[in-house]
């Protein structure tokens, strides 16, 4: 019913709808994801007017929207929403937490029923319990239990079928619309109108006269004007639509007595909504189709008083625009060929005397560092802040804590760091494993906090900060940490050889390995050992590590690092024979000239070099990937330290060739897996050189 609804909208307006749909999922998305964060954070005990202000607008701005496009389920939902919210912002209720979960759980239907709306083939979600629980929370009184929710819906039924006097707040006006080129479209209004349970009743004041192009129509609501005029501002302009309060003689065509002196203007009320009508109102109106292009809501926008429409989509405009994920992944794509273009110069241009081409030699100057400046603009067209996906966390702790019998509190910490679009959607379901893993195993029972002397609420911080080229994000918590007796024990039982000589280091690695839970019973949360290994298979994929630090009894920290993008890099290009290698710049510590008696081997095979009083191992280049060598004569006498997952190791190489932007292709998907190489790249020679896996060389000189 509801997609037959939209398509009549869209008809009725003239135009076609449907190309401002996404742009309307996407806000609405937003608009939800808002208010949920501000449900979470609101202190039901001292609620500050301006948030509940807030969540009312957000509810308010999904509503108007969803009416626009004939969505009428969610319209319903969210008038209701915002007929408890509109009680608590005039302090005729005051907020419970019952009400916070009843709304919460509104906002989950509402997504959901969005998704169907999108088309995701799910099937129509049943409201009814939601409507009658939120019903019972505008009368005053608490959610119904599910068992008590068909004898509320028995009485509501009842209520309905039976006579009942007209509500207080309910208002008599004369809608007036015109003048219509085309009357049928005020119809299709009526039609919509009705479509929206609770939003009142409508009939034609004028039996269909359209002699004048004009509509009226008597309307009995509790809705505000604002309310009104954003339902039918979509399909007609809005300077047509007139609103009055409705009187004697009031709403008949032109001579009527009693009628107004001048049919389609304002009232003195200023109901005509002109943009300078005297007392028009000045909250912002759901937006229309080409302001909710031209502007985005954004959470922080969304939680700020709203402003003139007109004034309010010019600023928006300026500020901000949707644009495709494709169009952008293809201008990266073009700056990357066009680094390697710039490289390929450069690199011609070295055998070309300075002297006699100065003019061009300056002009390789200015590309690269024109190219360099544009590859750092566009690369943060593409980043965006880790509270993307920190905000998600909260409302999954709160429901996790409860079902669990725990008292968690979080902590976000550097959520606007900002991380590469790409990488943020693949880092999110390993970080939601971390965060239910420091619930469930980490934060003890409030009793077993007490006992132990800490407060009854645990906590739980993420933390996203950059080092260099990388992003660090770390999952900390306060509870119970890491027994090093119990993981010996449970490693010794499943056959791993674990000897107490192991590093604390090493001990905690072992909850990464596959199958290994510590977990005493299996539940629905944890306990079947898959998860923590998925953890670091997936961060490794990305090019990332993981680091485990604990503290019996005091609490746990997982840090992930990883890559700021996986799209462009600054590397150090190495040679060996006649062969190059990239590696990552922010692996790269130093590098030296070998002197005689620096290597020494040990064990008959290994080798290891002394730089400043640390022994690390040394692996050869020539010899780990088999690169053929025609100058018998030469040895390599050049070391490149680098580091990755908390170990060194220095590569042997022929020579340093220089250090460079990569642009990092994936040799997976293009050629097939090759061991202790995370990518590839092509040089300013057109030569394919291959990006080495730092991560993966540290572990193969450990074995």
């Amino acid at each position: 019913m509801a997609d037959l609804n939209h398509d009549a909208a869209s008809q009725s307006a003239g135009i076609d709808l449907s190309q401002f749909f996404q742009v309307f999922f996407e806000e609405a998305g937003e608009n939800l994801e808002t208010m949920e964060q501000m449900l979470l954070a609101l202190d039901v005990g001292n609620a500050d007017d301006e948030e509940l202000n807030a969540i009312f607008r957000c509810a308010h701005s999904v509503k108007g929207g969803a009416a626009t496009f004939g969505f009428a389920d969610v319209a319903e939902l969210t008038h209701q929403m915002e007929t408890l919210l509109d009680k608590l912002r005039r302090h005729e209720l005051a907020p419970t937490t019952a009400m916070v979960d009843v709304l919460l759980a509104s906002g989950d239907a509402l997504k959901a029923q969005l998704a169907r709306h999108q088309g995701n083939g799910a099937a129509a979600i049943d409201t009814t319990d939601l409507l009658a629980g939120i019903r019972r929370c505008v009368q005053g009184g608490a959610p119904p239990p599910p068992v008590a929710l068909g004898a509320v819906r028995a009485t509501e039924a009842a209520a309905v079928a039976s006579p009942a006097p007209v509500p207080v707040g309910v208002r008599e006006l004369e809608l007036t619309v015109g003048p219509l080129a085309d009357t049928a479209v005020a119809d299709n209004l009526v039609d919509l109108f009705k479509e929206i349970t609770g939003l009142g009743s409508i009939e034609p004041l004028d039996a269909g006269r359209a002699a004048d192009g004009m509509r009226r129509f008597k309307v009995t609501t509790s809705a505000s004007d604002n309310e009104l005029v954003d339902l039918f501002g979509f399909h007609v302009a809005r300077e047509q639509i007139a609103l009055k309060a409705l009187t004697a003689g009031y709403g008949f065509h032109e001579g009527a007595p009693g009628a107004p002196e001048s049919e389609g203007k304002p009232a003195d009320l200023g109901y005509g909504f002109f943009a300078s009508a005297p007392g028009a109102p000045t909250d912002t109106p759901a937006a229309t189709p080409v302001a909710m292009l031209a502007a985005p809501l954004s959470p922080a926008a969304a939680a700020r008083p709203a402003a003139r429409p007109e004034k309010a989509a010019v600023a928006a405009e300026s500020s901000t625009l949707r644009v495709s994920v494709d169009k952008v992944d293809q201008l990266i794509n073009l700056v990357g060929e066009l680094v390697i273009t710039q490289a390929m110069l450069a690199q011609n241009g070295k055998g070309v005397d300075a002297a006699l081409y100065q003019q061009m030699a300056a002009g390789l100057a200015d590309l690269e560092r024109n190219t360099r400046d544009l590859q750092e603009a566009v690369m943060s067209i593409r980043m965006i802040p880790m509270s993307l996906v920190f905000n998600r966390f909260p409302r999954m702790l709160r429901d996790l804590a409860a079902k669990l019998g725990k008292k968690v509190e979080m902590v976000q910490v550097g959520e606007a760091t900002e991380l590469d679009k790409g990488l943020v959607e693949k880092i999110t379901d390993p970080l939601t494993h971390l965060v239910r893993n420091s619930c469930d195993h980490g934060i003890e029972l409030p009793h077993e906090r007490l006992a132990r002397g800490k407060p009854e609420h645990g906590t739980i911080t993420l933390i996203a900060t950059h080092q260099g080229g990388s992003i660090v994000i770390e999952v900390r918590d306060d509870g119970k940490g890491l027994s090093r007796a119990k993981l010996l024990a449970k490693a010794r039982e499943r056959g791993i050889d674990a000897p107490d000589t192991m590093s604390d280091n090493e001990v905690y690695g072992l909850i990464l390995a596959p199958g290994f839970s510590t977990a005493e019973i299996v539940t629905d949360v944890s306990g079947r050992g898959v998860g923590m290994d998925v953890v670091k298979k997936n961060i490794t994929a990305l090019g990332g590590t993981v680091e485990i630090d604990s503290a019996e009894g005091y609490g746990m920290t997982v840090r992930v690092r990883l890559p700021l993008t996986l799209a462009i890099m600054d590397g150090m290009s190495v040679g060996v024979g006649d062969e190059c290698y990239i590696l990552p710049l922010s692996s790269v510590v130093e590098s030296f000239q070998v002197q005689p008696g620096m290597v020494k081997t040990i064990g008959g095979n290994g080798r290891v070099v002394e730089v400043r009083d640390e022994y690390m191992p040394v692996l050869d280049l020539e010899k780990a990937f088999d690169v053929p060598r025609f100058d018998f004569d030469r040895v390599s006498n050049i070391m490149v330290v680098v580091e990755a997952e908390g170990g060194r190791v220095a590569l042997l190489v022929d020579e340093l060739l220089g250090q460079q932007q990569v642009v990092v292709k994936n040799l997976e998907s293009n050629y097939r897996r090759v061991d202790d190489v995370s990518g590839a790249t092509i040089m300013g020679d057109g030569r394919v050189a291959l990006i080495l896996d730092i991560g993966s060389l540290v572990r193969r000189s450990r074995h």
